[in-house]
C-alpha cells in the first residue's frame, strides 16, 4: 500500500551526468526534508549520472540497470516509487519543486482530471535561425499547445498511472501518454512551467524530428492495430461518460482514436492569423520532409529502438 500523499517524482537517465544536476537542484529547492519521493534510474549509463545524482542527498534514490532502455527504467522506477500522485521527468529539462506542487494541486482539486503536465519554455538563445524560425511555429500548433507531450513532465494520478501500465513500450513514450487520456481527462497546467532546451543546429533539429517521425509511425501502427482487434461498436463504447463521484478503481480504456497529427490547414490557420509567420512555416516544412525521408528506411526496417539523440541540448 502506497503511503497516503506522498508525490513521487520517476526520472529516467541515460549518460545525463551533465545536465541532470540543474533538474535535481530545482526540484530539491524550497522543499522540506519530506518533500517529494524521488528516484533516479540510471539505465545504461557509462557517465557520472549515478555520482551526480546520489550527490544530492538521501532525498534523491539513485537505482541503477544494466539495459539503456527509458521503458525498463520507467517500470524500475515504478517499483521503488512510493506514492501519488506520480510524476516522471525527463532528465534533460528543468522543472521547479513549486511547479510540482502546482501539477499535484491541478490534479487533487479535479477529480475528473486523470494526468496533467506543466507550460513549457523554450529559450531559444543560441540557436541557429531555422531552429528559432522552427520553434516559433511548432509552439503555436493546436496539438502542441493542448497535448501533454513535448514537454519532459507528465504527472499522473493513480487511475492515470494504470492507464500508462497497459501501454506497450513505444518510442512515441510521451505521445502515447498523452492521447491515452481524452480531453477532459488530461489538462495542460499553465501555471507550473519546465524548461526545454531545444537542438541548437538545423543538423540537430533535424535528428530530432528524424526520431519524432519514426515514433510517430510506430505509434500509428499500434493504434491501426488496436482498431483492428476491437470492433467498431466497442470503441464507440470505449470511454463512457463518467458519473459524478470518486474516481473509479479501474481506469477506462486508452483512447486510440486521437491524432496529434498538424495538417496543412493548422498550417493555413496559423498563417492567416500571423502572416509573418511565413519563413517559420516554410522552414516547419522543409523541417518535416526532411525528417519523412530520414525515417522511411527506419520505418521500413520497423527500427523503433535507434534513439537519435541530440547532444546540442545537453550543454550543461
Amino acid at each position: 500500500m502506497h503511503t497516503a500523499r506522498v508525490t513521487s517524482i520517476v526520472i529516467p537517465a541515460h549518460n545525463e551526468g551533465r545536465v541532470i544536476g540543474r533538474l535535481l537542484d530545482a526540484l530539491l529547492a524550497d522543499t522540506s526534508v519530506s518533500g517529494p519521493d524521488i528516484v533516479v534510474v540510471c539505465n545504461g549509463c557509462t557517465d557520472d549520472t549515478a555520482r551526480v545524482a546520489g550527490g544530492r542527498g538521501d532525498r534523491v534514490r539513485v537505482i541503477e540497470i544494466p539495459t539503456p532502455s527509458k521503458h525498463q527504467a520507467l517500470r524500475v522506477g515504478d517499483e521503488h516509487a512510493r506514492g501519488f500522485p506520480r510524476l516522471y521527468v525527463d532528465a534533460d529539462v528543468v522543472v521547479g519543486a513549486a511547479d510540482v506542487r502546482a501539477l499535484v494541486g491541478a490534479l487533487e482539486r479535479n477529480r475528473e482530471l486523470l494526468a496533467a503536465a506543466p507550460g513549457r519554455d523554450i529559450p531559444l538563445g543560441g540557436c541557429a535561425w531555422p531552429v528559432r524560425a522552427y520553434y516559433r511555429v511548432w509552439q503555436r500548433l493546436p496539438a502542441v499547445r493542448e497535448g501533454l507531450f513535448g514537454r519532459g513532465v507528465i504527472a499522473v494520478t493513480e487511475a492515470g498511472h494504470a492507464r500508462l501500465a497497459a501501454l506497450p513500450p513505444l518510442m512515441a513514450d510521451d505521445l502515447a501518454a498523452s492521447l491515452a487520456f481524452g480531453p477532459g481527462e488530461r489538462r495542460v497546467v499553465e501555471g507550473a512551467r519546465v524548461v526545454v532546451r531545444p537542438p541548437r543546429t538545423w543538423s540537430d533539429l533535424i535528428r530530432r524530428r528524424v526520431r519524432a517521425a519514426t515514433s510517430s509511425a510506430e505509434f500509428e501502427r499500434f493504434q491501426a492495430a488496436r482498431r483492428a482487434e476491437v470492433p467498431e461498436e466497442a470503441r464507440a463504447a470505449e470511454v463512457p461518460e463518467r458519473a459524478p463521484g470518486p474516481r473509479p478503481d479501474r481506469a477506462p480504456e486508452p483512447v486510440s482514436e486521437q491524432s496529434a497529427r498538424t495538417g496543412t490547414a493548422d498550417l493555413r490557420a496559423l498563417l492567416w492569423a500571423r502572416p509573418a509567420l511565413l519563413p517559420g512555416v516554410v522552414v516547419f516544412v522543409v523541417a518535416a520532409l526532411v525528417a519523412r525521408r530520414g525515417s522511411r528506411k527506419a520505418i521500413r526496417d520497423q527500427d523503433f529502438s535507434t534513439w537519435l539523440r541530440d547532444e546540442s541540448s545537453r550543454q550543461g
